[in-house]
């Protein structure tokens, strides 16, 4: 009995051409702004706007405009902070460890991924800097040599470590980042029209040729970096996790965090992918390179990570109750059973319940569908940080500091202002740069199209990858 493999459906559809490529990549970069582009900056800056001033209230008043007591000292500060450094996972694990194992359907996306790692970063930065109090005091974090006396930071503490983690995690993906797009700034540069332009993107390219020499040397510092980038992944959200687990507060004193939220730094990072993709595909009409083969193989993952969410959350009420400590059980049965019961059902339908209805094809291939699980998800994964910081705080040994937590405008304010800042990036990345890697899609190109192509010969060959006969040199 023979067994014939089904083929793969191609990863760039629409039988497109090298040239091809180039032209629907560059066109969104050099045409006028559409209609849809404005209205999504408009809103983003309404919100950047809200950030601006929640942001000035914090720093002139204090941190008593936030929603913090006796109590409850970390709430919506550290619980946008892990969200915000979680969505920022799938950037990495898609340049990074996608390319080292040789995943092409990576090339389409790993751009717009990467640079929403690095805005989501900026986006936690502000959380730790502004609840300092005295921001402008922000670099004592790092250990510099000072006049204060034995002033020195303690090397024993986590939230020293998630200093560091987090600096390297934003360097190295800023660099694999840039890295990836001068061969494409290189392209634009020269297709530009205006001195302006041609300028701006002749400072980028850094003198791109497209000779084999610079090919050679982009493929090693791109390996180079992506191993580098690949120990990020784990480490960082393993250290903001020790934030926690390092502590001897009910609720966080577990060893299960780690793993448990490298998980779900990843679940929610391919979530604001998806996010962000179903979108761009549409407003920069780029259906041909974002197909349906590269939104399932993400719902795969996602399906993936959510589980192993579910297992995390089982897992820990299971240890509690194994535990014998009764402090450790209630910890858990008044998230479930307390005041905040709300936030962790809500938590549990997000990111349990609804990402299971990817077992189907169907809805795996869905955009609506896929669009619509892909908030839920983000919002859950909200509510699990919500709920381990919030609920493990306000009921703790001494029952008669039992307090509830409810956040104010400013809290809400600076929140919901990160967004807009974080929009506001990349709708102006989405517009000056392209959006999709040029060089890479065309390296996979004849593989995923089963045809061969001839080269337009007004395209620019800077942006063909290495393995193509077409070569500039």
């Amino acid at each position: 009995m023979q067994h014939v493999s089904p083929i793969r459906e191609p990863l760039v559809t629409g039988g497109k051409t090298y040239a091809d490529i180039t032209e629907d990549v560059c066109r969104q970069v050099e045409a006028k702004p559409n209609v849809r582009w404005m209205m999504g900056l408009g809103v983003s800056l309404v919100l950047l706007g809200v950030f601006i001033y929640s942001v000035y209230r914090t720093l002139w008043f204090g941190i008593g405009e936030w929603g913090l007591n006796k109590t409850v000292g970390w709430a919506w500060d550290i619980t946008n902070f892990v969200w915000w450094v979680g969505i920022g996972h799938a950037g990495t694990l898609i340049s990074a460890i996608l390319l080292l194992f040789r995943q092409k359907w990576r090339t389409s996306i790993n751009r717009a991924a990467e640079a929403m790692t690095i805005f989501a970063v900026i986006c936690a930065a502000m959380f730790p800097v502004l609840h300092m109090g005295r921001p402008w005091l922000a670099y004592w974090v790092l250990p510099l040599p000072n006049t204060f006396g034995s002033l020195w930071v303690n090397f024993n503490s986590p939230l020293l470590w998630d200093v560091f983690a987090i600096s390297t995690y934003f360097s190295v993906s800023l660099v694999f980042w840039y890295i990836g797009l001068i061969p494409d700034f290189a392209t634009i540069r020269d297709r530009a029209t205006g001195p302006i332009a041609r300028r701006a993107y002749a400072i980028l390219s850094m003198n791109w040729t497209g000779s084999a020499k610079h090919w050679s040397r982009y493929e090693t510092v791109s390996l180079i970096l992506a191993g580098l980038a690949t120990p990020l992944v784990l480490s960082v959200h393993t250290i903001v996790s020790m934030d926690f687990a390092t502590s001897v507060i009910p609720g966080w004193h577990t060893t299960i965090f780690p793993p448990y939220f490298v998980a779900g730094a990843i679940f929610s990072g391919f979530a604001m992918v998806l996010t962000l993709m179903i979108i761009t595909r549409k407003t920069f009409k780029l259906e041909d390179y974002i197909t349906l083969e590269h939104v399932e193989s993400m719902n795969k993952v996602i399906t993936l990570t959510g589980s192993i969410v579910g297992v995390a959350y089982i897992t820990e009420f299971f240890i509690a109750w194994y535990s014998g400590v009764e402090y450790e059980q209630y910890a858990f049965i008044n998230r479930a059973t307390g005041p905040y019961w709300w936030a962790y059902w809500s938590m549990m339908t997000c990111n349990v319940i609804t990402p299971q209805l990817f077992w189907f094809r169907s809805i795996r291939r869905s955009l609506t569908a896929t669009f619509i699980i892909s908030i839920f998800v983000n919002i859950g994964m909200w509510f699990e940080r919500f709920v381990i910081i919030v609920t493990s705080l306000h009921r703790d040994f001494l029952p008669s500091s039992w307090v509830m937590f409810s956040p104010t405008s400013i809290d809400v304010g600076i929140y919901v202002g990160t967004i807009g800042l974080f929009f506001t990036l990349f709708l102006l990345f989405a517009k000056f740069f392209p959006v999709v890697n040029m060089a890479e899609v065309k390296s996979i190109l004849k593989s995923s199209s089963g045809v061969s192509h001839t080269l337009n010969p007004g395209a620019s060959l800077h942006g063909t990858a290495p393995n193509n006969s077409h070569k500039h040199d």
